[in-house]
């Protein structure tokens, strides 16, 4: 595949899996908004422990298998196909002895996480990991040949499942099994869509040979995961030993509230990135330009987006989650400020690291930032809530931090290059927010801030035109070129 066609089909990709991110986004607020009123933070901070046991067992299902199909260079279809099915049922076994174990064990598992309630939940939740591992080898598939078409699909059909069980469920039940039972329901839906229309299918073989080859490849991965998994779960964790589940469901709401709108745009990305930065992992000039190209992007949203949650964090949180959590309110809005400044900054460059297939240096720094992490929750969770959700927001400095120095070490980005590169955004954005603040002060109501949203996205919008280079960014994209036509017409 040439260089031409690469680009092609990362454009088409691309709008797929923007389409897959915003699309379901219609749907998922509303369920979130709805089940966030009929369920207490208590429900949600269950579900979070749970979740804590059960993704870990997920990272080694997976053992870094994905990201080899997605990446490796095949020298034929057999070939992808063989080491396809040795994936496949390398995490169809050890998903099978990961569920066994937390069956067996799963009332000291749940006096380990600090809910000895939970045992049979999270037995019963453990199902997931075999649901996840039945879609995680065909999803690989799918991302290899950037096909976001077929994923599309499968998350349309997903989506309204929460509508459809979750949602009921929780007004009969009004506790966390609605949510679990959902869960359950939509990752088996999911598996069995990717499983129908995928044209590979699971066949009975195996090479030790390949395994091998495939785990020398995967081994830092996997560590690099369980270091992710540490760091997105250590809060959860220390707060539910220290605290109770009413401050876990504060924080791990808090968190997955603000990033299920990041999400829209870094989970539509960062795959087709991935697949498009991997396919030129010889051209250091070509991953550049590509790099740059997609941090600008989606800062253009993200950026506005972060101001935005911090200024209006109060409606934020009342639109999103209700009244009975105005004690996330400050989260929210601090969270939502610093998250997405570290995935511009950050998060894209993890992403480099990979396809690169230095898996390394993003295990580095996920080990120098836990070192850190680690003794600055405990302490600050042993001081109070309020303590611990400052600490944990500005924190991500430091990973920042890591992200130019690795990048400018092992691959000669400069910090002038980067920063640069999204200047405008921040220009405009700190203006947008310096004006929506100053909107909040005049009059004290949801409806006013409202409008004031609005005025700051024409603001955002007026200042970043003025710079020249966006501009003529913004005017390609498709949509607009086609908005402008119609106009002119």
């Amino acid at each position: 595949m040439n260089n031409e066609q690469i680009k092609k089909l990362s454009g088409k990709a691309a709008a797929w899996s923007l389409l897959t991110q915003i699309a379901p986004k219609f749907v998922t607020p509303i369920i979130n908004m709805v089940l966030a009123r009929l369920l207490a933070p208590e429900a949600f901070g269950a579900i979070a422990t749970i979740n804590l046991v059960i993704t870990f067992a997920e990272i080694f299902t997976d053992a870094g298998f994905q990201k080899y199909i997605v990446q490796h260079e095949f020298e034929s279809d057999e070939e992808l196909d063989n080491n396809t099915n040795v994936a496949f049922w390398t995490n169809i076994v050890v998903s099978i002895a990961f569920i066994a174990g937390i069956v067996l064990l799963r009332n000291p598992i749940a006096n380990l996480v600090g809910s000895p309630n939970l045992g049979f939940a999270i037995a019963i939740s453990s199902l997931n990991i075999l649901l996840v591992t039945f879609s995680s080898t065909q999803t690989a598939r799918y991302n290899r040949v950037m096909d976001f078409k077929t994923l599309f699909y499968a998350r349309m059909c997903t989506v309204f499942v929460p509508l459809l069980v979750t949602v009921p469920l929780a007004f009969i039940m009004k506790n966390y099994w609605a949510l679990l039972i959902g869960t359950v329901a939509t990752n088996f839906i999911n598996a069995v869509i990717l499983t129908i229309r995928s044209k590979w299918k699971p066949r009975f073989y195996f090479s030790f040979k390949l395994f091998r080859k495939m785990f020398g490849f995967s081994a830092w991965l996997l560590l690099d995961a369980v270091l992710v998994w540490l760091t997105s779960y250590i809060g959860t964790f220390l707060i539910g030993r220290k605290l109770d589940e009413y401050y876990v469901g504060l924080y791990k709401t808090s968190i997955t509230t603000v990033n299920s709108l990041t999400n829209i745009i870094t989970m539509a990305i960062a795959p087709v990135m991935f697949s498009q930065l991997s396919r030129y992992q010889s051209d250091d000039v070509e991953m550049k330009k590509i790099f740059y190209t997609y941090q600008r992007l989606s800062a253009i949203i993200l950026v506005p987006l972060g101001v935005g949650f911090f200024v209006y964090k109060d409606l934020v949180t009342w639109v999103l989650l209700g009244e009975q959590w105005s004690e996330a309110v400050d989260f929210v809005g601090i969270w939502g400020l610093t998250s997405t400044i570290t995935i511009v900054f950050n998060n894209f460059c993890s992403t480099y690291y990979r396809s690169k297939g230095k898996p390394k240096i993003a295990m580095i720094a996920q080990f120098i930032f836990l070192i850190v992490l680690v003794p600055s929750i405990f302490l600050s969770v042993n001081h109070s809530f309020k303590a611990l959700f400052y600490v944990r927001s500005f924190i991500v400095i430091l990973p920042i931090i890591m992200s130019f120095i690795f990048m400018k070490a092992c691959f000669g980005f400069k910090v002038t290059e980067t920063v640069g590169n999204i200047l405008p955004m921040l220009v405009s954005a700190t203006i947008m927010g310096g004006v929506g603040f100053g909107l909040s002060l005049i009059i004290d109501s949801y409806i006013w801030d409202f409008a004031c949203v609005a005025i700051c996205v024409i603001v955002y919008f007026a200042v970043l035109l003025i710079f020249p280079k966006i501009r003529r960014e913004i005017f390609s994209f498709p949509v607009v070129k086609r908005l402008l036509r119609r106009d002119a017409e």
